[in-house]
């Protein structure tokens, strides 16, 4: 795309960005609380769609306790691996964001990728080993370790020209990342994040097919 001619390094998020899976989490998350009742699960399907790319892991305990669960490491961990369960599967088989994948083939010799996404490590790690698009990305850093950190470390870790940089997402956690660490940010655009449309002043974009 005309618009990453001149980067050199492109930080991506994942759910939204590489694949169309946004509604896959929201749906897994009303889903694994609809036994709590209908206004529970719909109070945490609108939490969800409002905090997009933040990690279940900071979610599972919020969402427990409007439950009215008794918190603990291994109810979190329960709800974790049974959110794991409904979803992994389904994001592989999610579309892709068009033009997503031509992209990190045509150019992943001439620039350099990483992946940076709030999906657990492991988990993330399985996904795109079964998409066959790890080799793509110099680094890929998932969950517990946060948004903005990642970023950071991984402009440190590879001396990084912050003026060479760029994050590409589709939630205010992604934008955060960006703005925290002094880079640019792009928005992708999806019907899920028409606030962020609106709120943003920045490149916006909703394919990655050549301009």
């Amino acid at each position: 795309m005309v618009i990453f001619k001149k980067i050199k390094y492109i930080f991506f998020d994942f759910d939204g960005v590489i694949k169309e899976s946004v509604e896959i989490k929201t749906d897994a998350f009303e889903q694994l609380f609809l036994p709590f009742g209908i206004d529970i699960a719909r109070k945490i399907r609108e939490h969800h769609e409002e905090n997009g790319g933040i990690s279940r892991f900071e979610k599972l305990p919020i969402y427990l306790d409007w439950a009215g669960q008794y918190l603990s490491k291994q109810l979190i961990s329960e709800y974790s691996e049974k959110f794991s369960w409904l979803v992994k599967q389904k994001v592989i088989d999610a579309p892709w964001v068009p033009g997503v994948l031509s992209y990190l083939q045509n150019n992943y010799k001439k620039q350099q990728f990483f992946l940076v996404t709030a999906t657990p490590q492991q988990e993330i790690e399985y996904i795109i080993c079964q998409l066959k698009i790890e080799k793509y990305f110099r680094q890929v850093v998932g969950s517990p370790i946060g948004k903005i950190e990642a970023v950071n470390m991984l402009l440190n870790r590879y001396n990084i020209d912050l003026n060479q940089a760029v994050m590409v997402g589709d939630s205010s956690s992604d934008y955060d990342a960006a703005k925290q660490n002094l880079i640019s940010f792009i928005l992708r655009k999806t019907k899920f994040n028409k606030n962020l449309q609106e709120r943003l002043n920045c490149k916006i974009i909703e394919d990655f097919y050549d301009e």
